[in-house]
């Protein structure tokens, strides 16, 4: 069975900082992996500061595409824009751009990805929750997309130009940058006499964040954590090298957390959670004649 896997995505380097040790993991057994990206990232900063000039800025959206393509070859991916227009993270009480990604009708912009669902047909995809994974309003509006795409993409009467019916078999939330993986690498880091790299932002995060009771499925991953690390490094204006995205050796992180862990939120299959395999129940299941797998929860 050809597998595919579908990512979808606010900006470039989301990829790589959620689920990406995932994705290598899949890419090494086979599996065809797409991530769609909904935006370019044109009003996201600069956030490494050894990149920061006039000159960068001003060729931000040049770079973010740049740095996109080589952390999809890093993954083994492929990738896709959706062409939508960043929205920026607008300051309290500033409305977006007029042309901004977060402004649409979800309904209507999810025509694109509807296309891109039924031409790449996989059984597995991934978003972000109905809160964005963080409240961006580009993330919110990713989630809001991807859920009005995964149902209109398995019926015959949406968005008919966009070719034949496909339902996505399991459609799962991102949950790897969740409260609980943080605590415990912050412990397993002071333990080994190393510090406390995330207690001041675990201190300012409400437990009721966590979301820890939502987890469903835990990706045994950590073999990848470090091809992870090279596609963030890939999007060098995002990701400072000294930063706190690599506080953490390998060594200490396969052993504090060694999973990516997600949210299962539709399945046609029957399933027994906890899970340790996105395609848990999928690897030898009839179909049906729209290519989704016979089964109902």
């Amino acid at each position: 069975m050809n597998l595919r896997l579908l990512h979808v995505h606010a900006h470039p380097d989301d990829e790589s900082s959620k689920g990406a040790a995932t994705t290598a993991y899949y890419v090494a057994q086979g599996v065809q992996v797409m991530v769609a990206t909904c935006t370019g990232g044109e009003r996201g900063s600069i956030l490494n500061a050894k990149l920061e000039s006039p000159e960068n800025r001003a060729n931000l959206p040049e770079l973010r595409r740049a740095e996109m393509a080589r952390a999809a070859r890093i993954l083994g991916i492929e990738q896709v824009w959706l062409g939508y227009v960043d929205s920026g993270l607008p300051e309290a009480g500033e409305e977006l751009p007029p042309e901004a990604f977060a402004r649409l009708d979800p309904e209507v912009a999810a025509g694109p990805l509807v296309k891109v669902i039924r031409e790449f047909r996989p059984q597995v995809m991934t978003t972000y929750d109905e809160n964005g994974g963080y409240p961006h309003p580009d993330h919110i509006m990713c989630h809001r997309i991807s859920m009005a795409a995964v149902t209109a993409a398995a019926d015959p009467g949406a968005w008919p130009e966009h070719g034949e019916p496909w339902r996505v078999a399991k459609v799962y939330y991102d949950r790897s940058l969740h409260r609980g993986r943080f605590a415990a690498l912050d412990a397993a880091m002071h333990e080994a006499g190393l510090g406390r790299p995330y207690s001041d932002w675990l201190k300012e995060l409400p437990s009721e964040e966590s979301n820890e009771s939502r987890l469903t499925t835990f990706v045994p991953c950590s073999d990848y954590f470090e091809v992870r690390n090279a596609a963030l490094l890939a999007h060098a204006t995002q990701i400072d090298p000294d930063g706190s995205w690599f506080a953490v050796p390998l060594e200490i992180q396969r052993a504090g957390w060694p999973t990516e862990d997600f949210e299962l939120v539709r399945s046609a299959v029957p399933v027994e959670l906890p899970e340790s395999d996105l395609f848990a129940g999928l690897r030898d299941a009839p179909r049906d004649s729209l290519g989704a797998w016979c089964y109902s929860i």
